[in-house]
């Protein structure tokens, strides 16, 4: 499975945004995601932007009055050249029907279709894509209404609700107030598989009223068995009980943790990937090992050229600066 970030799509984007068409005249996005993209697009090439309606309606939205515009269209009847947006094209059934609407609006102008992300089977739907998906994919801008949640863990303080104060987060009332009135955070509209938190076991019933209370559909629901707040923070073991669980759910290919050094520590334990909602950042099985052998690749590669042009005499200059 492939989760894309924010930052991931930007990054696609800035490495792909030569194949735009920096003659168009305005960027049209397919609602909503596909929003999301156009609107980058357009800032970054200081284009107009409309949705998908407006522009079926000959609208252009405003601009703010910070960028020179003089050199864009000013009316809807000056566009000729239209770059039209989503984020994905999974089934191509949002793209073909964007396309029969625009088809039939007859509108004479020049309309380029682009997806950041595709299907090998679909990659015809588009004039531009940016990169080729044939795994499940889960974006982080509708992760909690993917059916895939299903397939995933999720924890609670600082995912579904906000983490306790300090005062808060210890076995006395202040701590049950917290439970049974926390403020939510992330509220998923689909079923999720399965809820793993190092709240304690004790704490059980309130916990599953708060979840009634938002509506929040899971498979089950695993917290931890442990006498006190006390040894829970002795025993430090929040990561590694989350893993224990994670790790034998054969149904559960992803995990939605709060805290970064524990989603680290989730990852290598388990080899399987987690998304950290602290830093929105993915964390995948061996990830430092990876990057480890990456680099050496490219030093060893570098030496391999370097070997071909120097005599010895600079090689050896070369290899006790390199090994320091």
């Amino acid at each position: 499975m492939e989760f894309i970030t924010f930052k991931k799509l930007n990054s696609d984007l800035i490495k792909n945004i030569h194949k735009l068409q920096q003659d168009i005249d305005l960027v049209v996005g397919i609602p909503r995601s596909g929003l999301i993209l156009a609107n980058m697009i357009a800032v970054y090439l200081n284009k107009p932007l409309t949705d998908l309606d407006s522009y079926l309606k000959g609208s252009i939205f405003k601009s703010g009055n910070t960028k020179d515009l003089s050199h864009n269209v000013k009316t809807f009847d000056d566009v000729n050249k239209v770059l039209i947006v989503d984020d994905t094209v999974s089934s191509g059934r949002a793209i073909r029907e964007a396309k029969h609407k625009i088809t039939a609006l007859h509108s004479g102008k020049k309309e380029i279709y682009l997806a950041a992300y595709v299907r090998s089977e679909t990659k015809m739907e588009v004039d531009i894509f940016f990169e080729i998906i044939d795994d499940d994919r889960v974006f982080e801008w509708n992760y909690l209404h993917n059916t895939l949640l299903e397939n995933a863990c999720l924890d609670i303080d600082g995912v579904l609700c906000l983490d306790p104060t300090i005062s808060q987060n210890d076995d006395d009332e202040r701590y049950i107030d917290f439970i049974l009135n926390a403020t939510p955070k992330f509220i998923p509209s689909v079923k999720v598989g399965y809820i793993v938190t190092s709240r304690l076991e004790k704490y059980r019933s309130q916990t599953e009223y708060w979840l009634r209370k938002y509506n929040i559909d899971y498979k089950k629901l695993y917290m931890m068995n442990l006498e006190s707040a006390e040894e829970r923070r002795r025993l430090g073991n929040h990561a590694s009980f989350k893993a224990s669980i994670f790790k034998h759910l054969k149904t559960a290919k992803w995990f939605i943790e709060s805290e970064s050094d524990q989603a680290e520590a989730i990852a290598k334990i388990t080899g399987k990937m987690v998304f950290c909602v602290e830093n929105q950042k993915c964390y995948f099985p061996g990830m430092k090992e990876k990057m480890k052998s990456i680099v050496y690749i490219k030093q060893k590669s570098i030496k391999n050229r370097i070997k071909k042009v120097c005599p010895s005499i600079v090689l050896n200059v070369y290899y006790r600066h390199f090994k320091r």
